[in-house]
């Protein structure tokens, strides 16, 4: 799903039971100063509000995310619908998902917003603290049928303690409509406290779509968000 720098944003806690052992709900919701995905900006440069419900159920989840766009497209709201499961062979923790992307309100003339994504991410931890992964997500036709898009991520985690972590990633999207991919990097911490999560990091990309879409130039320039969260 679309969370704003991995793991430098936040994740969310659990609230209750559902029935069978192990099974859990959780939620939270979080204000950001900009909305990025794989480098861009998905709110015009501005804040957004975003929320999470999610069911887990040993290695078994489902969930919906949210958070408030503006892509040019008369749309004002993503929402992401997710389902995957989490299994372990030997050293490695996998996340195999399918995630699907929606924008109820957008004006599809043309170009149809919505979109699924297979992803397939691992996560290998070197010691207690420190974490290296990878993860690739592909999609037969991508946002605003942008035909085929896959993308590839290694990434990097550092628990500096029980409340702040550090965490960093590199990506290339490749996309069938553009004719060249762009690569994104992205390096955040947050830190935990009295039941909030606060959040700063910093993203990039190689290159500047001059119209990505409907997005001006700016829309994938570097740039610094912050971040607010709470646990429900």
């Amino acid at each position: 799903m679309k969370k704003l720098m991995g793991a430098a944003i936040l994740a969310g806690a659990t609230i209750a039971g559902v029935g069978a052992a192990n099974a859990e709900v959780s939620g939270s919701v979080s204000l950001v100063s900009d909305y990025v995905f794989r480098g861009i900006s998905q709110s015009d440069g501005g804040p957004a509000i975003q929320g999470s419900m999610d069911w887990s159920q040993d290695m078994v989840y489902a969930g919906v995310w949210g958070s408030s766009t503006s892509l040019g497209g008369g749309e004002s709201m993503e929402l992401d619908a997710y389902v995957g499961i989490t299994p372990t062979t030997g050293p490695v923790s996998w996340d195999i998902s399918l995630v699907g992307y929606f924008y109820p309100n957008a004006d599809d003339d043309g170009a149809d917003f919505d979109y699924f994504e297979g992803i397939v991410g691992g996560t290998f931890n070197v010691t207690e603290q420190v974490t290296v992964g990878g993860k690739v997500a592909y999609t037969p036709e991508y946002f605003a049928k942008g035909g085929d898009g896959i993308y590839y991520e290694i990434n990097g985690g550092f628990a500096l303690n029980d409340a702040t972590s550090f965490a960093a990633s590199y990506g290339v999207q490749d996309i069938d409509f553009a004719t060249d991919s762009y690569s994104t990097w992205s390096v955040g911490v947050s830190h935990a406290m009295h039941g909030f999560t606060l959040g700063a990091a910093y993203s990039d990309t190689s290159d500047a779509f001059e119209n990505f879409y409907t997005l001006d130039e700016s829309s994938s320039d570097g740039r610094f968000v912050v971040s607010i969260g709470r646990e429900l």
